[in-house]
């Protein structure tokens, strides 16, 4: 029975996403967001004072912009009077954005939000050495001639040092020299000092799951959103990004999905996280990625009282916490909370979207979901969590093809899922991710009649 409180979502936007270092790699990702909520402004027509809250996502925050929502929010001409605020969860920090929206709206501390989450992947970072730093410290604060001139020749001699450093040490090796790659630091989890890719080669061998069934399931993701970009079924969901410096060159699609990939193309690359003994490769594992994306969310009485129909409601969200170095079974972990507060189960689930951030982690989700031993010992439950209909799972591919922009993939997880259910007319969608650091997040939605 519906409620005036009821959460719903009245429409959604987003750029393309694009690998790093790729079309939108001078995009700032400030910029990135601006364009996808001017779009998500214009189309619904909203009048910007109605607006209470503007919530986003963003893990690498630039120093630039480091409230990038407020930045973002004035950017795309919102009133100064509306507030917002920056959201980090890593890769679910575009679903957190949709959590804290839920919770205002249900709370009554707010009736319209836009919730999102912004990601340039491209600008993340390369920090300097140890020894650099201390060298430009000593010579910012030199006084004399003979104080600067020593520092200048320390920093000049760490600079070199650098390089040297660059070209014989790996890239995960660490000297007081060597530049750190904020990207790679940013992946590797504090905790268990393994990055994201070792952490899928864990799940790998404990579910048995072969090189040739993580390429496979590579290769669907391309074909389903090769199909989908031609079919136009995601066209709707995209805004343009114009492309300095004349702005005449624009990006309209995902640039990540390859309609000539093959198994044998796939099945040439070497592992690499554990090259000795590993099957993830960079063919099945989602790219590092830019790119952003927007929902607008009210309460039903206010979407009623302004006229607009929605296209779900937003009936349970959930996060959870696992061990960090099988984070890629979270959504295993955070799914049967978000259904049971939503009263429901996972075959009531008529499409999924599920983050697929590994083939090799997906496929453990799925191994575990209809496992009733892995639900007992490790959730807690009697029964499995349930089978997992491929046929229902990332219909237009996932992230493997179209990219995971780490801010920004919970609300496209979101939005991509909305779309379809309506296209579909299916009436529940789970969307869910696993998090780094271990965590997992998932979002029920319910169509709208």
């Amino acid at each position: 029975m519906s409620q005036d409180r009821d959460v719903v979502i009245v429409d959604g936007t987003r750029t393309p996403f694009a690998k790093a270092g790729t079309k939108l790699k001078e995009i700032h990702p400030s910029e990135l967001g601006r364009v996808a909520l001017k779009e998500l402004l214009d189309r619904t027509n909203i009048d910007g004072q109605l607006v209470d809250e503007v919530i986003i996502g963003n893990v690498g925050n630039p120093s630039d912009a480091v409230n990038i929502s407020r930045v973002i929010a004035l950017r795309a001409g919102l009133p100064l009077g509306v507030s917002a605020h920056s959201v980090h969860r890593n890769c679910a920090s575009a679903m957190e954005s949709i959590a804290e929206g839920f919770d205002k709206i249900k709370a009554g501390s707010a009736d319209v939000v836009v919730a999102g989450g912004t990601e340039s992947m491209s600008t993340y970072p390369l920090m300097m050495g140890d020894a650099f730093v201390k060298n430009f410290e000593r010579l910012s604060t030199a006084r004399s001639l003979g104080q600067q001139l020593g520092a200048l020749g320390g920093l000049l001699r760490s600079d070199l040092k650098q390089v040297v450093d660059l070209m014989t040490t790996g890239p995960m090796q660490s000297t007081p020299f060597k530049p750190r790659i904020a990207v790679v630091e940013g992946l590797t989890d504090p905790f268990v000092g393994i990055n994201m890719g070792q952490t899928a080669e864990i799940l790998a061998k404990e579910f048995n799951i072969t090189r040739q069934e993580q390429d496979a399931f590579a290769l669907r993701s391309h074909q389903l959103a090769v199909a989908a970009q031609k079919s136009k079924r995601l066209s709707e969901e995209i805004t343009p990004v114009f492309l300095p410096p004349k702005y005449k060159e624009f990006v309209a699609e995902d640039v990540g999905p390859r309609a000539e990939q093959t198994m044998e193309q796939l099945a040439k690359l070497k592992p690499f996280f554990d090259r000795q003994y590993g099957s993830i490769t960079v063919g099945n594992a989602c790219p590092i990625t830019d790119g952003a994306a927007m929902v607008l969310m009210m309460s039903r009485a206010k979407a009623k009282e302004l006229g607009y129909k929605p296209i779900v409601s937003v009936r349970s969200y959930a996060f959870a916490g696992l061990q960090p170095e099988r984070m890629g079974l979270g959504p295993v972990y955070a799914s049967p909370k978000a259904l049971k507060r939503a009263g429901l189960s996972l075959k009531d689930m008529g499409l999924i979207e599920l983050n697929e951030a590994f083939a090799a982690q997906v496929l453990a989700c799925v191994k575990a979901a209809g496992s009733r031993e892995f639900a007992k010992e490790k959730l807690g439950l009697d029964q499995a969590l349930g089978e997992i209909d491929l046929d229902k799972l990332n219909v237009n591919g996932g992230a493997i093809a179209l990219g995971h922009p780490v801010g920004a993939t919970g609300t496209r997880l979101v939005l991509t899922l909305m779309r379809e259910m309506q296209k579909r007319n299916v009436e529940f969608g789970l969307a869910t991710l696993c998090i780094g650091g271990g965590q997992g997040g998932a979002v029920v939605l319910q169509r709208e009649a």
